[in-house]
């Protein structure tokens, strides 16, 4: 190939000037960037059944009343593999430069919020300035601070941050500073499993031998049902230890669904099974019984998906009543927020182990951290069988382990083949 002099001049010239030419072009397309529209999308599919759901019978509050005492169920006989109906609602933002952030699957309660008080709001904002858009949005309601408002911003939130690691051609963990680890662990979630001490025990093995080394089993009985529900309780803690050994962790969650002198007699019996951390004994309101729990515990107390603020985690850390903080991402104001709890929570020398009600911010968060303040995530081996059932890149363990993604944002594209029917929302 033959080349003249001026030519050669121009193009060493021009690699010269590319990168800052190439940061200035970023940097005028970052200005101008804005929010062109926002979108709400329904999905629709069918799926198999998950093998051995016997339903989400657990200890909540309500249960203090016994009107439908809970049942330890049996795992259910083989059945017929009927194919189920499966929907999912996905938050688009669109930008005048094409760039499209996706995130989901989001509740239908927060897609109403969304739509009806959080769009108007956020047309022409540019979406680089994430900080900015959160901080307008918490001042800007009066119920911001909780609920479905905040679950609102929650997904708004996340879906910024798609868009900022598209913009960047990045994963939304790398520009939070990771990875930390290639890898996120994972423990397994048993809601809706049978807790029915035999079927526990021989689901438990079944984990184990999938490479899963730490599991949550969740209780079915509380205060009103006494002492044989009590007994129960401890009967599953001493099952699942004499299954597993000590090589497996064993964790249990009570739901808000217990008192403080039942949550005492439970530790003191169950101790000698060596449960890893008791989760979420009482209603968030009570902290005085949080912080009453881990004084008077050998085991570690865990709690925090219904802390919906840095605010309400910051009183918990204070009070010191609580070992593992468990802040949901969809929930208490997406990856911006939960990156600031993993920040107080190092400094309390407290552990952050988000809840899983879905995956994809808190992966990415976890993979930011030092594996010292998020060491693991939560899998509900029940649930994300089918909730990304629709995207290409489900987020799946393989050994007890979720690889990370290499695309840019969350990687979230959806898988043409498992949707049926598709339609946008409020339109």
């Amino acid at each position: 190939m033959n080349i003249d002099r001026r030519s050669f001049l121009k193009t060493a010239a021009f690699s010269a000037l590319a990168p800052g030419f190439l940061e200035a072009l970023a940097g005028v397309r970052a200005e101008t960037l804005k929010i062109r529209d926002i979108q709400i999308w329904k999905l629709d599919g069918k799926r198999p059944p998950s093998e051995g759901f016997v339903g989400w019978i657990q200890a909540n509050p309500s249960k203090i009343y016994d009107f439908n005492p809970p049942i330890a169920a049996k795992e259910p006989l083989p059945q017929p593999k009927v194919l189920e109906s499966q929907s999912a609602l996905y938050l688009k933002v669109i930008t005048n430069d094409d760039i499209e952030g996706l995130y989901g699957p989001i509740d239908s309660e927060v897609a109403s919020v969304i739509h009806n008080q959080i769009k108007p709001r956020l047309i022409g904002c540019n979406p680089l300035r994430s900080e900015l858009i959160w901080d307008e949005l918490y001042r800007s309601y009066r119920h911001s601070r909780a609920g479905l408002y905040m679950m609102a911003i929650s997904a708004v939130d996340n879906v910024l941050w798609d868009i900022r690691g598209k913009f960047f051609d990045a994963p939304v963990y790398q520009l939070l500073g990771g990875p930390t680890r290639a890898e996120i662990p994972v423990y397994a979630s048993c809601l809706g499993f049978s807790i029915d001490p035999e079927a526990a025990a021989h689901r438990s093995l079944l984990l184990a031998g999938q490479g899963y080394t730490q599991q949550k089993w969740f209780f079915s009985f509380g205060p009103s049902q006494g002492a044989k529900g009590m007994e129960f309780n401890v009967q599953l803690a001493k099952s699942l230890r004499e299954t597993l050994g000590t090589g497996i962790d064993i964790f249990f969650d009570a739901f808000m669904g217990w008192s403080l002198d039942y949550a005492l007699a439970w530790v003191t019996a169950a101790e000698p099974w060596q449960p890893n951390w008791l989760e979420e004994a009482f209603q968030p309101t009570e902290i005085n019984s949080f912080t009453e729990l881990r004084r008077k515990s050998s085991i570690p107390v865990a709690s925090g998906e219904h802390l919906y603020n840095r605010w309400e985690v910051m009183s918990y850390l204070e009070a010191d009543a609580l070992s593992i903080i468990q802040t949901d991402p969809e929930w208490c104001g997406g990856v911006s927020e939960l990156v600031k709890i993993c920040t107080m929570a190092s400094g309390f020398n407290a552990q952050v182990i988000p809840h899983g009600h879905s995956l994809h911010a808190a992966l990415h968060v976890i993979a930011s951290q030092s594996p010292d303040v998020c060491p693991m995530g939560e899998y509900l081996i029940n649930k994300m069988d089918y909730y990304y059932m629709f995207e290409k890149l489900k987020p799946t363990p393989v050994n007890g382990k979720i690889s990370l993604t290499t695309q840019p944002g969350f990687g979230i594209e959806f898988d043409d083949a498992a949707i049926l029917h598709q339609q946008q929302l409020f339109i």
